[in-house]
């Protein structure tokens, strides 16, 4: 067991008595609790990369529907991109040409 998980477990005694600690998922109802509980600030950039990255790997663990509409909401987002910088390059183009 890795430093990090034993102080995952020494956090969440209460929510664990019973459980084996060296059991898998024990260990991944502990990290799942560590999550849900993390307050990290999400406005620096760090916070923001961590959040891409939980939302991909619980996308990734998702089935089903669930994970077409993670899919959709990727797509969603890259299309509001695209848009937004197709538009942008659309108005500077149109202001280099005046």
């Amino acid at each position: 067991m890795t430093d990090d998980q034993a102080h995952r477990h020494s956090r969440f005694d209460d929510e664990l008595v019973g459980l084996d600690p060296d059991d898998p998922d024990a260990q991944a109802f502990a990290a799942h609790l560590d999550r849900m509980q993390r307050c990290d600030p999400a406005f620096t950039i760090e916070g923001s990369l961590r959040g891409v990255s939980e939302f991909a790997e619980g996308s990734n663990r998702a089935g089903g529907l669930r994970w077409l509409v993670a899919v959709l909401v990727v797509c969603l987002i890259l299309a509001g991109v695209l848009f937004t910088a197709w538009d942008t390059l659309g108005n500077l183009m149109n202001w280099l040409t005046r």
